[in-house]
């Protein structure tokens, strides 16, 4: 029997109960529909490898599956690199792009769980905006991930995440990532 509550990510209270009042009191938004939010979570994993091994492209499909809970897309080349060994509509990668509650749980596991797992983590760089209130953040292994079992993956690859946010520019994007708990140096 369902008791009728429906189920909120963690980091989604945070946000509204924590972000959305300490953001509008800093920046002196008008309404909450103002306050930034995040909007989507790109996870990408370039297999630059996948030219000679066609099984690392499936290894990285499944690494990103555990990772997001959800299927990623495998990427193509757009264009052929002789140099490479490279022919157009080769695949090199896979992503997939979280939303909504996956969004906020892989934020959550991201935030709590694997960053304090990372050897020798001082925080993230505060550097590594776009201008347009995006973050992007580069993984060099995919074991910090406690889902991938190191049995089943025969080459280390990492991975880059990009955190969008509905932000106009870099301070409001990093005072809501703040807020929501990201680790950054000080």
């Amino acid at each position: 029997m369902s008791t009728g509550t429906k189920y909120v990510p963690r980091m989604l209270e945070k946000y509204t109960k924590d972000a959305i009042p300490a953001l509008t009191t800093r920046f002196g938004y008008k309404n909450k529909m103002q306050v930034p939010r995040l909007e989507k979570i790109v996870i990408n994993m370039g297999v630059g490898d996948a030219v000679s091994d066609a099984k690392l492209i499936d290894e990285a499909v499944m690494c990103l599956r555990e990772i997001s809970g959800q299927k990623p897309v495998v990427t193509k080349a757009k264009k052929a690199i002789s140099n490479f060994k490279l022919r157009e509509g080769m695949p090199i990668g896979c992503k997939v792009t979280l939303r909504n509650e996956r969004m906020y749980e892989f934020f959550d596991r991201l935030v709590s769980i694997t960053m304090p797992r990372i050897r020798d983590f001082k925080g993230i760089s505060r550097k590594s905006f776009d201008g347009f209130g995006n973050y992007t953040l580069g993984i060099k292994e995919q074991f910090v991930f406690m889902e991938i079992d190191r049995d089943k993956v025969s080459k280390i690859t990492g991975m880059d995440i990009c955190i969008c946010t509905t932000a106009d520019n870099n301070e409001e994007a990093l005072a809501l990532l703040e807020t929501m708990g990201m680790p950054f140096r000080k």
